[in-house]
């Protein structure tokens, strides 16, 4: 089993901010966006041979299923991904906590979007770690955090976590923007917020098509596999 990260540019002693698909894909969308506002340069990606073979396509151009983009502005990594990695959790967790040893990285920032049972509710950011609550966002006190992140948490300490409420399984801007604007009191990236939800509601159509999209071809390549058993 193979995951690992290549990477052409070796930055030294960045932040790490990821965002794993999740609940409301509010990881995957805060991180498209930062990529986009800062103009993020492709540094690597992840190498990997269990994982679905899955590309998007935006703006006519390949969008890395797993990828690492760097800014040297505010010497900020950012893992970006589109994959579900269910069931291997474990082993990204490994691949992302060595190449933080090897980077020398500063800490390692996590997005999360956590179920909200109230749909009316205005989108709340809680937080783990003392940094952020020093910013004023509340400390989340009870909760079950699975994926990526929670292996993360289990073996590397120096980890800040931002937790995003959504009532939504489908991708979440709104979650995402309030994430952004925490990041950006905390790393100063000097975010122009009147076009961030705009903006981030574009990607979420993105996200939906894809979602859509991949539905659609699983769906196709079970009715071949029932073919084939038949």
């Amino acid at each position: 089993m193979l995951i690992k990260i290549n990477l052409k540019k070796i930055p030294k002693g960045p932040t790490i901010i990821e965002g794993f698909p999740g609940f409301g894909l509010v990881g995957t969308i805060a991180t498209e966006f930062m990529i986009e506002h800062l103009k993020a340069e492709l540094i690597g990606e992840f190498v990997y041979d269990n994982l679905p073979a899955t590309v998007a396509i935006h703006k006519s151009k390949l969008v890395r299923p797993m990828a690492v983009y760097y800014s040297v502005t505010y010497n900020l990594i950012i893992l970006h991904t589109i994959l579900n990695t269910k069931g291997l959790e474990w082993k990204v967790a490994e691949s992302i906590i060595d190449f933080a040893h090897k980077i020398k990285a500063k800490e390692i920032i996590s997005i999360e979007g956590v179920g909200s049972t109230s749909p009316d509710a205005d989108t709340k950011v809680y937080c783990f770690g003392k940094k952020f609550e020093e910013l004023g966002v509340e400390p989340v006190s009870e909760s079950i955090i699975m994926g990526v992140t929670a292996a993360i948490m289990l073996k590397y300490p120096k980890i800040q976590c931002l937790f995003a409420s959504t009532h939504s399984q489908l991708p979440d801007s709104k979650a995402a923007a309030r994430v952004i604007e925490i990041l950006d009191k905390y790393l100063g990236l000097k975010v122009d917020y009147l076009p961030l939800i705009q903006q981030a509601e574009e990607f979420e159509k993105k996200l939906r098509s894809l979602i859509k999209e991949q539905a659609s071809a699983e769906s196709e390549a079970d009715k071949k596999n029932m073919s084939y058993l038949g």
